[in-house]
């Protein structure tokens, strides 16, 4: 089965049941409405030359029109490819390159002028209507999506999900969350990444949920959102934790039967003040473009804050003898787009999939994320891993936030460099000589930062991740 035709079955059985709601003015949309809209904006789709199998850019910014697009893609049969609204004519032309979309869905259709593909809005009800086209009914081996990776060090790679991973992927977390028709999920994340799509949309339609859509992110918004629509679950980022914190709306999360936390780590001291506030522990879960979800900490029993839990039904994890994340099942995705290198270095030779992160099993199965393979720091031959050393700084009083990075050294292979956010009230010129007092006694001398950079603020990426690559070329400048 394919996931719309699962998602479509469950519509005209409960068609008079909520599956979308506007967040900005209430509008509901039921199983017969969400049909109707995406079988006719697939008509129209088609109606522009889009066909089964081809790929169609998706770019926009959250909202109703957004969702109808993203389904009447797959009810076509054609693939869709998101992309990240924020990325610059570069990085768009990088993607359209690469994957040679017919078609592209974006806000702002200005963005691909001159490019060889045809834009449009995410109102799809603005095309020329047409006749009935077959729907649903694509092989559930076919493509569905190609999703770009973070791109956080080098180029985006484009994953090829099949439905059947998806649909895996989606049916793991229902089954794990006992995700179920009553649930109503406040949805404020950006839709281009596995996170809002593949967890937060694929996931609501499977169960038969209903979704309440905010077009960004806004404390005070999601804290009505959950009040007005008697909300039961919020997935987020920890950026959107750390602003619910600061604008004092943790406690609004109190009345959610589950608050997920993923796409980045969560920092120890939020998953405590979440736990206080909101009255129950976050559920930190852990999934990559390449996979849908892998591992989450569980629905019933201890919630550990810093690890990202057990592997999901179907899913199965190893470790290889660097200590790093090896994983197989369902949800795992077919290769990279026309990258027969990249397919090379990201499968073993009985064909699990490398995920480049470095992980750690406590004596009950949890798993612990050490670090990225990428972001290993090796310094005068020792190895050290940016987790730890974030860890140790991390427990600072005065520091907000921190990133380690290794930067080139001509005595040591690498230097240990720290980038941190600290308190208003810190003293800039006395903070890196208290830090390096701090980490004397958590660290051995070979994981202690050398070099101590102070920020306002650290660079990341739209769904939260620190850009390392940003502060290591910033460390090689300022050497």
């Amino acid at each position: 089965m394919t996931l719309t035709a699962a998602w479509v079955e469950r519509w005209r059985f409960a068609s008079t049941r909520p599956v979308l709601v506007d967040a900005r003015d209430g509008e509901v949309l039921t199983g017969a409405d969400v049909e109707h809209l995406t079988r006719t904006a697939a008509g129209r789709l088609s109606a522009t030359g889009v066909r089964a199998g081809d790929r169609v850019l998706l770019s926009c910014a959250p909202s109703i029109d957004t969702v109808i697009a993203y389904v009447a893609i797959l009810r076509l049969g054609a693939v869709v490819v998101p992309a990240n609204t924020g990325y610059t004519r570069g990085e768009l032309e990088h993607v359209i390159g690469d994957v040679r979309p017919v078609a592209a869905i974006l806000d702002d259709p200005g963005r691909v002028d001159g490019l060889p593909l045809e834009a449009h809005q995410p109102d799809l009800a603005t095309l020329p209507p047409s006749a009935e086209v077959p729907l649903d009914i694509a092989d559930s081996g076919d493509i569905a999506m190609v999703a770009y990776t973070s791109g956080t060090t080098g180029r985006p790679k484009g994953a090829l999900l099949s439905h059947a991973n998806l649909l895996a992927g989606a049916r793991a977390l229902v089954e794990a969350w006992q995700w179920t028709p009553d649930d109503r999920l406040v949805h404020a994340l950006p839709m281009f990444h596995m996170h809002g799509l593949g967890a937060a949309l694929n996931g609501s339609f499977t169960a038969g949920a209903s979704v309440v859509v905010l077009p960004r992110f806004d404390p005070a918004a999601v804290s009505e959102a959950i009040r007005d629509h008697e909300a039961t679950l919020f997935f987020g980022v920890p950026t959107m934790y750390a602003r619910m914190r600061e604008a004092a709306r943790l406690g609004d999360l109190a009345g959610l039967r589950l608050i997920v936390s993923g796409s980045a780590p969560l920092d120890p001291l939020l998953f405590q003040q979440i736990a206080s506030d909101a009255g129950q522990d976050p559920l930190e879960r852990y999934g990559m473009s390449e996979t849908v979800m892998l591992t989450s900490n569980p629905l019933f029993g201890e919630r550990r804050a810093g690890s990202v839990g057990l592997p999901l039904p179907g899913v199965r994890i190893r470790l290889g003898d660097d200590g790093g994340v090896e994983v197989n099942g369902p949800n795992v995705f077919r290769g990279y787009w026309e990258n027969p290198d990249a397919n090379r270095e990201a499968f073993t030779d009985d064909g699990w999939f490398r995920t480049g992160d470095i992980g750690e099993f406590d004596a009950d199965g949890y798993l612990w994320l050490v670090g990225r393979s990428s972001d290993l720091i090796i310094t005068g031959g020792y190895n050290v891993y940016p987790r730890e050393v974030e860890d140790a700084v991390r427990e600072h009083p005065d520091v907000v936030d921190v990133a380690v990075v290794g930067i080139p050294d001509p005595a040591w292979g690498e230097t240990v460099a720290a980038y941190v956010v600290t308190s208003e009230g810190a003293d800039p010129a006395g903070i890196a000589v208290a830090l390096d007092g701090h980490v004397e006694s958590r660290l051995a001398p070979y994981k202690r930062p050398r070099r101590w950079t102070i920020l306002t603020e650290l660079p990341h990426n739209a769904m939260g991740k620190v850009r390392r690559d940003v502060l290591r070329d910033q460390g090689m400048m300022s050497s």
